[in-house]
Order: structure tokens, then C-alpha cells, then sequence
């Protein structure tokens, strides 16, 4: 095929585009790094007392049972469980740790139950909003917009995105907007047309 050389370089060029086939990329570290407001969820396999939840304070710092305060802002949650595991070997025999990093978001808008909400990055925006009750009949889903420090930020943000490979940090606002008027009642305005339609062909052929 001529120009068959063209395709590799577009096709690179498409998945390179904001907002396409972003849930099929791995987020960068950069993303995925602990951040101030974020909550960690450990879980210490047979230590109920030092397993838990603990908040990532503004300095980037938290506090765990038995090892203390940690810096975490270079953290992954894959380097952040090392890091435990050689602390925890001090305490126990071969410690199994789970470790979430779950982001601290407010949902809000056309919801029904709008609220603070703790996100896990591994689920979907459309899962995040079902935390929220899901939209309201007059909720539009489809156009979700991200508020953080009460500016709105430019990004398309699609209901199977997930919440790690987008924008999305601790502090963010959701907002589900509502509908428009017209789409809300789109039956009405649709019979409204039909009828003015068949109004001026009546009057047209009389």
C-alpha cells in the first residue's frame, strides 16, 4: 500500500492525543506518586492494630503504628510497600503488606448523595459517581468537569477513565452538571417541532 509507512507514525500520533485511549496507558509514576491529602490504606496481614487508614498530611508526611512518621511524596504505592516491609521485618516474621493509596475527593453536582468520597485510582469514574448514588435523571455524566482550588480544569474526562489515569488528585472537585433544557425535554421540543411542522403543511395546502 503506498504510504504504508505513514501508519505506524499516525497511529503513535492518535494514542499521543489528550483524552484517547487513555485507560489502555499505564499512569506515569509522576501520577501515581503520593500526594498530600491522599489517604493510605495499609493492611498488615494478622495485625488488625496496625493496619488501617491513615491521612498524608500537607507536608507529605505519614504517621504508621509501631515505625512512625514517613515522607512518602516520592512514593509509589509499590515503593512505599518496600520501604514497610524492610521497617516491618523488624517486628515481624515475613510481614505481608497491602498498600492503597486512595485519593480524597468531593462529588458534587447533579448526584444524589454528593459528599466526600475516598477513591480507590484503580476504579472508574462512572464507579467513583456510583460511590455518590450515581446522576440524577437531570445529571449529565457525560460531561463531568474537574475543580481544583475553585478553577475549572480543561481536560475530557470520560466515565470509563480511570481514576489513576486521569488528572485527578486529593482535594479535586467532581461535578456532574445537569442537562440542558432542551435535552432534559427533548420529547416536548421534538412534538413541539412536529406539530409546527404539520401546522404549516396544513396551511400550506388548504
Amino acid at each position: 500500500m503506498r504510504n504504508s509507512w505513514l501508519v505506524p507514525l499516525l497511529s503513535a500520533a492518535i494514542v499521543s492525543l489528550p483524552g484517547v485511549a487513555v485507560s489502555q496507558q499505564r499512569a506515569p509514576d509522576s501520577a501515581r506518586s503520593v500526594r498530600p491529602g491522599d489517604v493510605i490504606r495499609l493492611r498488615i496481614w494478622r495485625e488488625p492494630d496496625w493496619s488501617g487508614e491513615f491521612p498524608v498530611d500537607e507536608d507529605g508526611s505519614v504517621i504508621f503504628p509501631r515505625v512512625g512518621r514517613y515522607d512518602v511524596r516520592l512514593d509509589t504505592p509499590e515503593s512505599l510497600r518496600e520501604r514497610l516491609l524492610a521497617e516491618y521485618r523488624q517486628y515481624l516474621r515475613n510481614p505481608s503488606i497491602e498498600i492503597t493509596v486512595l485519593r480524597r475527593v468531593r462529588i458534587i453536582g447533579a448526584v444524589h448523595e454528593p459528599g466526600l468520597h475516598l477513591v480507590d485510582p484503580t476504579i472508574t469514574v462512572a464507579d467513583a459517581l456510583a460511590l455518590a448514588g450515581g446522576a440524577t435523571p437531570i445529571g449529565d455524566p457525560d460531561k463531568i468537569r474537574i475543580i481544583r482550588d475553585g478553577v475549572q480544569i480543561a481536560v475530557d474526562i470520560r466515565q470509563d477513565t480511570r481514576i489513576g489515569d486521569s488528572p485527578i488528585q486529593s482535594g479535586d472537585q467532581i461535578l456532574v452538571p445537569e442537562r440542558s433544557w432542551v435535552s432534559r425535554n427533548a420529547a416536548v421540543v421534538a412534538a413541539a417541532i412536529t406539530g409546527s411542522v404539520s401546522l404549516v403543511i396544513a396551511l400550506f395546502l388548504r
